[in-house]
């Protein structure tokens, strides 16, 4: 453990920050479940919904730097992707 004052503080933020981080990524992860679900429930308007939620999210988690922008994009394109196949599927 630090002896500094402002060091001990570093690693009390630090921590807290981890914590809220995991958190969002939790958050995240559930709602891309909760659209693959969708999807291979055959439910195109709850897919729907799912899809917006989950683009949502992962704009939100990259603008606050838990994830990369790039890392964002790929999922979401990835998202989309899935979702269209499953429209032409029908």
């Amino acid at each position: 453990m630090a002896n500094i004052k402002s060091a001990k503080k570093r690693v009390l933020i630090a921590e807290m920050r981890r914590q809220r981080n995991m958190a969002e990524k939790s958050r995240m992860k559930t709602q891309l479940k909760k659209f693959t679900e969708a999807v291979s429930s055959g439910d195109k308007s709850s897919a729907q919904g799912q899809l917006a939620a989950s683009v949502r999210i992962l704009d939100k988690v990259a603008s606050k730097g838990i994830i990369h922008k790039n890392t964002a994009a790929r999922r979401k394109a990835n998202l989309y992707k899935v979702f269209n196949q499953m429209s032409v599927a029908e």
